[in-house]
């Protein structure tokens, strides 16, 4: 056992300084277990894999051998909310209570703080379609005057949608850099130095990958050189990875670039060029190229397997593509006349370039291990990703030739033989990581197959705690009666436990129909408050669903999709029922769905059994896991599938769920949600 193992060991003790400091600490197996485990990593470097459940406390269980460790770390967080909660929470008690003069950075991407100079040409634009923003501009503005930090969630009332926030940020597309006349004052660049500066730097996965890109591109990296790199909510980075790692060209992306040529033009080389004209026609362009998707369902995504993407017109998508090329080499040849007048110049050339090249990208066959595809919504977007992040990982993180271990993912892990180049270490965990002990559903796609792994199961009594029902009589998920289904079900029981209830469904369509018909039910009879996503600020909706009640509040139910599977925290008796609509089996249709089982089926595996039904599994585990978040909770799993009881393969689901009681009848739910109402509803705890 190393040093470090033996000073994280005494650490979590029952006499050791957590439970010393921290009266409500308990010492856990299963934290001690995976603290060691990530401690020998950090002593001998290479790879550990942790999938440590619901209750094990792996926050602590792997910051504290990290601070000990004295090795300048980054941490990384899929959710800006836990990327706060770590930099504004954890660490500072944890540097407290261990007594260690560690400093500590928190870096976001450049999309979460306030650009002075985007700012300054928002409020002088004479474009007409900004005055409508003039109210938020102007409260931004006086925020600018006293934010040390520039980071945008520190405005209350801000919602991180608004249309807004693009005019006040910078991307890497429209950031001058350092020949910018608000450099030395810039957020973005003070917060690059904090975290030069620091010991430990708290990231996300978005900026790490954005990262990774820009090291691809010959750039200078943005993040400091570390010896140990940890990733919470490690299951994401598979799917934020590829977004970042492929190739897009979006109309929203080409219409920003004409706002800023033109207010740039205008205002630094009015009389020179017909700026007027040439931006003129590159919108058109670009909202003609948007305009041969007219016909497209919105929400969608074309396959694009040919030269033109599948539902689209050819001779109008190559007429598009060829005008929009004329356009953007027409606004290249003025900008080429005026890059001596002003950096903003340089910067929009490079950046009309950049479009060239995608142009010319997009016009081409589709790379190999690629998928291509279009995305059809208010904007149009072209998109080309790799199917996995293991090459990048390898390549890129790993210092590893990715020859040697192209088809790792296919091998037994006793055939796979690697070397680091360097002894960094590499913590990945997440409560969630797959269905087996290898938890191929992660290490696959990531790369990591050869890397150390551990699990370390939930310390909470789920049997006790928890039960999971499966409706009887419920329609097929495919019947256009089983949304109504849902939420006649779900209206009678939210109505008997007070609302606490949180229903997840698989589809944003579904969300709005089961939200829609739970309104009619039960808000408009001021029973209680039905919350449905995208119908308020997201913050704003989780705060109000914990408050749940109290009070003397009215009680709430949550329906909602997409993000709220996971990363949603209401422990107490808040939250008694989660409601799922359907197994989350991924889209078939989707052409990364398709492109990804095609290869299974091509190395002689099943796309259902070797794809589908993990992806189903990991996604139904944590919209499971909003139920129990502490060991007083109490709550009902029901999912409105029939398919869970009726299939031979909902066994497999079943058994990657925590080891719920099950119900077998509705007189038995019944039961359980009135033990709950005498508990909860009744009760004082309200």
């Amino acid at each position: 056992m190393s040093t470090l193992s033996h000073a994280v060991e005494s650490i979590f003790t029952s006499e050791g300084v957590l439970a010393t400091a921290t009266p409500q600490f308990k010492p856990r197996q299963g934290q001690t277990e995976m603290a060691l485990a990530v401690a020998e990593i950090i002593s001998n470097g290479g790879e550990l894999v942790v999938e440590a459940g619901t209750g094990v406390g792996k926050t602590y269980a792997y910051l504290v051998p990290v601070l000990l460790s004295g090795q300048r770390a980054l941490v990384s967080t899929a959710t800006k909310a836990l990327q706060d909660q770590l930099f504004s929470r954890d660490i500072p008690k944890l540097v407290e209570v261990l007594k260690l003069p560690i400093r500590v950075a928190l870096l976001k991407g450049r999309g979460s703080y306030l650009c002075t100079l985007r700012l300054s040409q928002a409020r002088q634009s004479l474009d007409a379609s900004l005055k409508i923003h003039a109210h938020a501009l102007s409260k931004i503005e006086t925020w600018s005057h006293s934010t040390r930090s520039g980071d945008l969630s520190e405005l209350s009332g801000l919602d991180d949608r608004s249309p807004v926030i693009p005019l006040v940020t910078s991307t890497r597309d429209n950031c001058l850099g350092s020949p910018c006349p608000n450099f030395k004052s810039c957020h973005v660049n003070l917060a690059r130095k904090e975290a030069m500066a620091a010991d430990v730097v708290v990231i996300n996965h978005h900026l790490f990958f954005a990262d990774l890109n820009v090291r691809e591109t010959g750039m200078a990296e943005l993040l400091p050189s570390v010896q140990s790199v940890v990733f919470d909510e490690a299951h994401q980075l598979n799917e934020i990875g590829i977004n970042f790692l492929g190739r897009h060209l979006s109309t929203s992306q080409l219409l920003e670039l004409t706002r800023d040529i033109l207010g740039a033009g205008i205002q630094l080389a009015r009389g020179l060029v017909d700026w007027t004209l040439i931006c003129n026609v590159l919108e058109k362009s670009s909202r003609d190229l948007r305009l041969t998707a007219q016909h497209a369902r919105p929400g969608s995504r074309l396959r694009w397997a040919d030269p033109v993407p599948d539902e689209i017109e050819t001779a109008s998508w190559l007429t598009a593509m060829a005008q929009l090329e004329i356009a953007l080499n027409a606004a290249h040849a003025a900008l080429d006349t005026v890059t001596e007048i002003a950096p903003e110049f340089v910067r929009l050339n490079e950046r009309v370039n950049m479009q060239l090249a995608n142009i010319s990208h997009f016009q081409e066959e589709c790379a190999d291990g690629a998928v291509r595809w279009l995305e059809v919504g208010n904007q149009l977007r072209l998109v080309e990703s790799p199917l996995d992040i293991s090459k990048a990982v390898h390549s890129l993180m790993l210092n590893r030739n990715p020859q040697d271990t192209q088809h790792e993912s296919h091998q037994d892990q006793s055939d796979v033989s690697l070397k680091a180049s360097s002894n960094k270490s590499w913590i990945f965990t997440s409560a969630t990581l797959g269905e087996d002990d290898q938890m191929k559903w992660f290490t696959e796609p990531c790369g990591l197959s050869h890397a150390r792994k551990l699990r370390v199961a939930s310390p909470f009594n789920y049997e006790s705690m928890s039960a999971i029902y499966v409706p009887k009589g419920m329609p097929k998920p495919n019947d256009f009666t089983h949304t109504r289904a849902v939420a006649t079900w779900v209206e009678k029981y939210a109505r008997q436990l007070g609302g606490r209830t949180l229903v997840l469904t698989t589809t944003l369509n579904a969300m709005r129909n089961i939200g829609e018909a739970l309104k009619a039910a039960l808000s408009q009879t001021g029973e209680l408050e039905v919350l449905v996503q995208g119908q308020g600020p997201k913050r704003r909706l989780m705060e109000r669903f914990r408050e749940g009640a109290t009070l003397g509040g009215q009680g709430c139910v949550l329906v909602a999709s997409a993000s709220f599977w996971e990363g949603f925290d209401v422990p107490g008796d808040a939250l008694q029922l989660v409601v799922i609509d359907k197994l989350p089996f991924p889209p078939p249709n989707d052409p990364l769905v398709e492109a990804r089982s095609q290869r299974l089926e091509c190395l002689g595996k099943s796309s259902f059994s070797d794809y589908s039904l993990p992806e189903a599994a990991v996604a139904l585990k944590q919209g499971a896991g909003r139920l129990i978040r502490s060991e007083t909770d109490r709550g009902l799993l029901v999912v409105c599938d029939p398919r869970l009881t009726s299939m031979s393969y909902g066994k497999r689901l079943i058994s990657s769920l925590p080891p719920m009681r099950r119900i077998e009848n509705e007189l038995e739910f019944e039961l359980a949600v009135l033990q709950l109402t005498r508990t909860s509803t009744m009760g004082q705890s309200s």
